[in-house]
C-alpha cells in the first residue's frame, strides 16, 4: 500500500493584538476578558486589519520559497459553530499571500530512532498555499455544558498548507520540526504547541501500489503536538490498510484522535468548499504585496539549512555538530559568541554539546539562562589551549563556573589549580622521579612502553597534580631515548 499525506498547520502570529481588532493577543489571560464589538461578531464591529500580521505572513512564504501574488484579498468563510460568534470566519481562498513554496527536510528533524532509516535524505515537502485568517474561540468542554473563551477569537493565524506528498507518520513528524524551527528563526511564531501557537490538521490516505490515483482523503483534525501527529498517523495509516485489506470502501471524513487510547474516532462527514460559500470580504480592501514584498527581503533571516552550512564552512565543525548547533536558535547564538575569536572553534562546539548541554539538563535549564557567559566558556578553552589548565582540571572548573557564575581565571587563581607548564621546572621533577625509579626506567627500555605511564604518575605526583601531562610525556620520552 502507499500512503499520501497532507498537513494543514496553523500557526499564531507573534503579534500584540488581533487580527482585525485592537484587543490585545495574550495567553492565560481571565477567560473573556480581551474582547471587544469586532472579535465577538456584534451588530456595527468593523474589522480593521493587522499589518504587522500581513508582513509576518508574507516574511514566512518567503523563507519557504513561495510566490508571493501581487494581490491579496480577504474572504469570509460562512459556517456556524460556537467559537465563530459572526457565523463566518474572514480567512483567505483564492488569492492568498504566498503559493508553492517548500519546506526542507534534515536528518536531526525526523525521530531518533528513524534517523538511521531516512527514505528520502534532505527530501523538499512541497506547499500548496500559505494564507491568514483569523482564530476561533477556544471551547471547554465540561461534564454537562460547553464554555466558550473568546480571547482567542480573532488572533492572527497563518495556515500552511502541504502538497500530498508526505509518505510517512515519520516525514510528517520531520515537516513539522523543519518549519518551526523556521518560523523561530524567523522569529514569526513562537510556534509553542501547548500553547495552542502551533496546531495541525493531517489529511492521509491509503491506496493500492498499482493506482496512480489518490485514496479517500481522511482528515484528522486538531492535533496539537508533533509526537501525537506522528502516532495518530501511524494508527491511521494502519486502520486504512486493514480496511483496504479487508475490501471495504474508504470514504471522506474527518475524525479525531484519542491519544489517551490511541485511536482516531469519525467526528463527521467532510465538507467540500462550496459548503463553506466563500465570497470576498466587503469590508475589507484587497491587499497590493509590492511594497510589503520589498519590506520583508529586508528582514529576511539566515536559514537553518544555511547557518548549518555556515557552521562548517566557517568554524571547521562536522556536518552533524552543525546540524545539532543550529537545530536550537538560542544554542545557535550562543556557540557564535563563544567561537567569535576563538583559536579553535572546534573545541567551543565539543564543549558545548557535551560538558554544557549536560550541565543545562541537570539543571533544567535554557541556554537562555546559562550561568556561564559565551565569553567566559571562551576563557576556559584558551586555558585549556594555553596549557595553564589540564582537561581534567577544566572539567572542575567548569563546574564551579556553573554553580558560582565565577570566571575560569579567577576560580584558577581560588584554588591554585594553575597547570605547571614550565619546561625546566618539569625537567627537573622528571629527572627526580627517574632517578627514583630505575626498575620502571630500566623496563622502558627494554621495550615495555606502558612504564612511561608509570613515570608519568610519578611526575605528576610530584607537581601535585599540577604538571601539564603531555609536556611532561614529551620529556620523559626523550630523557629515555637518549
Amino acid at each position: 500500500m502507499l500512503t499520501s499525506i497532507g498537513l494543514e498547520v496553523h500557526v499564531q502570529l507573534k503579534a500584540r493584538s488581533k487580527m482585525f481588532c485592537a484587543c490585545p493577543v495574550e495567553f492565560g489571560a481571565p477567560p473573556n476578558t480581551h474582547t471587544c464589538p469586532t472579535c465577538l461578531g456584534l451588530p456595527g464591529g468593523l474589522p480593521v486589519m493587522n499589518q504587522e500580521a500581513v508582513r509576518l505572513t508574507v516574511l514566512t512564504a518567503l523563507m519557504l520559497g513561495c510566490d508571493i501574488p501581487p494581490v491579496s484579498k480577504f474572504d469570509r468563510k460562512n459556517y456556524f459553530y460556537p467559537d465563530m460568534p459572526k457565523n463566518y470566519q474572514i480567512t483567505q481562498y483564492d488569492l492568498p499571500l504566498g503559493v508553492n513554496g517548500a519546506v526542507p527536510l534534515h536528518d536531526l528533524a525526523y525521530p531518533k530512532d528513524a534517523q538511521k532509516n531516512i527514505a528520502t535524505s534532505d527530501k523538499e515537502v512541497a506547499l500548496v498555499r500559505i494564507h491568514l485568517e483569523e482564530d476561533v474561540a477556544k471551547s471547554f468542554h465540561f461534564e454537562n455544558t460547553t464554555g466558550i473563551d473568546f480571547n482567542r477569537a480573532g488572533t492572527p493565524l497563518m495556515e500552511i498548507v502541504s502538497q500530498p506528498v508526505i509518505n510517512s507518520p515519520e516525514e510528517a513528524f520531520a515537516f513539522l520540526t523543519s518549519l518551526k524551527q523556521i518560523l523561530i528563526y524567523g522569529r514569526v511564531s513562537d510556534a509553542d504547541m501547548e500553547k495552542g501557537q502551533l496546531r495541525c490538521d493531517c489529511n492521509v490516505s491509503v491506496r493500492p501500489e498499482q493506482e496512480q490515483t489518490l485514496g479517500a482523503k481522511i482528515e484528522i483534525k486538531n492535533m496539537n503536538s508533533i509526537s501525537g501527529v506522528r502516532r495518530a498517523l501511524a494508527y491511521e495509516v494502519r486502520r486504512q490498510t486493514q480496511a483496504l485489506e479487508r475490501g471495504e470502501k474508504l470514504e471522506q471524513e474527518t475524525r479525531g484522535w484519542d491519544d489517551a487510547v490511541g485511536e482516531t474516532f469519525l467526528m463527521r462527514t467532510k465538507e467540500f468548499a462550496h459548503d463553506y460559500r466563500y465570497f470576498a470580504d466587503p469590508d475589507l480592501v484587497p491587499v497590493k504585496t509590492e511594497m510589503l514584498l520589498e519590506e520583508a527581503r529586508g528582514r529576511l533571516p539566515e536559514s537553518p539549512k544555511a547557518k548549518r552550512a555556515r557552521f562548517v564552512q566557517q568554524y571547521g565543525v562536522s556536518s552533524y555538530d552543525a546540524d545539532v548547533l543550529a537545530d536550537d536558535l538560542a544554542l545557535a547564538g550562543y556557540f557564535e559568541a563563544a567561537a567569535k575569536g576563538a583559536a579553535r572553534p572546534k573545541n567551543i562546539a565539543n564543549w558545548i554539546l557535551n560538558d554544557l548541554q549536560n550541565a543545562l539538563a541537570q539543571a533544567g535549564c535554557a541556554v537562555v539562562d546559562c550561568p556561564i557567559a559565551p565569553t567566559a566558556l571562551d576563557e576556559l578553552i584558551r586555558l585549556i589551549d594555553d596549557g595553564k589548565i589540564s582537561g581534567k582540571q577544566a572539567k572542575e572548573v567548569f563546574a564551579e563556573m556553573f554553580t558560582s557564575g565565577k570566571s575560569a581565571a579567577a576560580i584558577v587563581k581560588e584554588k591554585g589549580i594553575e597547570q605547571l607548564s614550565d619546561a625546566a621546572a618539569i625537567e627537573e621533577l622528571c629527572d627526580e622521579a627517574l632517578a627514583a625509579n630505575p626498575k620502571p626506567v630500566a623496563d622502558f627500555k627494554a621495550g615495555n612502553r606502558a612504564s612511561l605511564n608509570f613515570l608519568k604518575g610519578q611526575v605528576i605526583k610530584l607537581s601535585r597534580g599540577t604538571a601539564n601531562p603531555g609536556l611532561v610525556g614529551e620529556i620523559l620520552e626523550r630523557k629515555l631515548n637518549g
